[in-house]
């Protein structure tokens, strides 16, 4: 897979996330996925995203940086959202935060195997 057609598919990711729908993700997503070194699974990792939009009703992915070096993705995802209640732990509770995420991701067979996450808690602290 060329670069381009990684960070292509990538993008088709994004944007099945953005719409939730939920039956494509295998698509894009293996079924043994590890998410931060844990086997979570398709279905575990379906949840996980689940869990996020009840959370954040109004969570949408933007990529603010994307580099495709085959067969890995790194991805600098931003966010401006009305969490309700914790996010991370951080008593939110319907406060607007913006706030980034770096991602990286490793593709087998055309699927994520591998996604690696750090979410820029600090930036949410100081806006409350």
């Amino acid at each position: 897979m060329t670069r381009t057609e990684l960070a292509d598919l990538y993008r088709g990711y994004i944007a099945c996330l953005n719409r939730q729908d939920w039956p494509e993700l295998g698509r894009f997503v293996d079924d043994e996925v590890r998410y931060n070194g844990e086997p979570v699974g398709l279905s575990g990792y379906r949840a996980m995203l689940q869990g996020d939009f009840r959370a954040v009703p109004d969570l949408h992915f933007e990529v603010g940086l994307l580099i495709a070096d085959p067969p890995r993705i790194a991805s600098r995802l931003l966010f401006d959202c009305t969490p309700t209640g914790l996010l991370f732990g951080l008593p939110v509770d319907g406060r607007r935060v913006r706030f980034a995420e770096n991602v990286f991701y490793e593709f087998r067979d055309g699927r994520i195997a591998e996604v690696w996450s750090i979410i820029d808690k600090a930036a949410i602290e100081a806006q409350l």
